[in-house]
């Protein structure tokens, strides 16, 4: 597995197509100093209607388990060594007073693999990002200078899920199957939900759920997703967060005459609102769930630009 193998497909029907006039501008609603976006809708006030949604008092994961092995958008990838410091041949660490002995751990990995959020500095167009932030000035190697993903706050709030797959009649969406404003209202109306201001939107496509074990190889060169016309719709409501049980949210390849991953730009840098990506939707509907109190806080390493996650459904 290739770059090019994964973005020829993407580039090939999307790229060609046209997009709108790069350029910035600044947040009108949480004015010209705002790094947050969306997630200055964490309130107390909705955070207490978000825990009128737990009836049971169960939790369920929204993260996957990753590993080695998990595919992930190239060159990402993930290294865990399992280590005894100065315990070789068996020696015990008697400086604690007991023959003690523990485990340490080292990982290398890309911090935008398996259950992931994309800060506001992920993904931009014609060199700015959310809020007119200037790659020049924020894009260090040591880390962002601006909307580092540590500065989140806990992202907590009212989270539906959108069965997408069972909307369109599969058990699953096919790789390149798109969706947009009609088939997202449709698919809500069908499941009695609404969509309002501060939620957590999550489409279940089926994708995760049929092909990260069986096929991992497809699981990761395709996808079915969010059409740039569902984004912008989807931004219209002002939620905190969109996300799906996909790697990447928008479709690969892409819907006729969309840009590649072009829904990033519309939600990260035009809106402010984050991209939640690879939830594990399939077990929270096959229980019968489809609205619940979304809780999210992820590792405050400073600067990072994503962060693997595992968000926790409270229902």
């Amino acid at each position: 597995m290739t770059v090019k193998t994964i973005l020829g497909a993407v580039c090939a029907l999307g790229l060609g197509a046209s997009v709108a006039a790069a350029g910035c501008n600044h947040s009108e609603r949480w004015g010209h100093e705002d790094e947050l976006g969306s997630a200055n809708l964490v309130t107390p006030e909705n955070t207490l209607k978000a825990a009128t949604l737990i009836k049971e008092g169960k939790s369920m994961p929204l993260g996957i388990v990753i590993d080695s092995n998990t595919p992930a958008f190239p060159p990402r990838s993930l290294s865990l060594q399992v280590v005894q410091p100065n315990q070789q041949g068996g020696q015990k660490l008697d400086q604690f007073g007991y023959p003690g002995n523990y485990n340490d751990d080292l990982l290398q990995t890309w911090v935008g693999i398996g259950s992931q959020i994309d800060g506001l500095g992920h993904l931009g167009e014609g060199g700015y990002y959310y809020n007119c932030a200037d790659e020049k000035e924020i894009s260090e190697i040591t880390g962002l200078t601006k909307l580092g993903v540590h500065a989140i706050p806990p992202l907590v709030g009212r989270a539906v899920i959108l069965d997408m797959a069972k909307a369109a009649g599969k058990d699953a969406l096919e790789a390149g199957d798109h969706f947009g404003e009609a088939e997202i209202k449709a698919a809500a109306e069908a499941q009695g939900v609404t969509m309002g201001e501060g939620d957590i939107i999550l489409f279940h496509t089926g994708w995760t759920d049929a092909k990260l074990e069986s096929d991992p190889q497809a699981w990761v060169s395709g996808e079915p997703g969010l059409n740039v016309e569902g984004s912008r719709y989807v931004a219209s409501l002002n939620p905190m967060a969109v996300g799906a049980d996909t790697w990447g949210l928008e479709p690969v390849p892409p819907a006729p005459g969309d840009g590649a991953f072009y829904g990033h730009v519309v939600l990260l840098k035009d809106n402010g609102i984050y991209i939640l990506e690879t939830m594990n939707t399939g077990p929270l509907l096959d229980e019968g769930v489809n609205e619940f109190m979304f809780v999210l806080g992820q590792a405050r390493i400073r600067g990072t630009v994503q962060m693997i996650v595992n968000p926790v459904a409270l229902y």
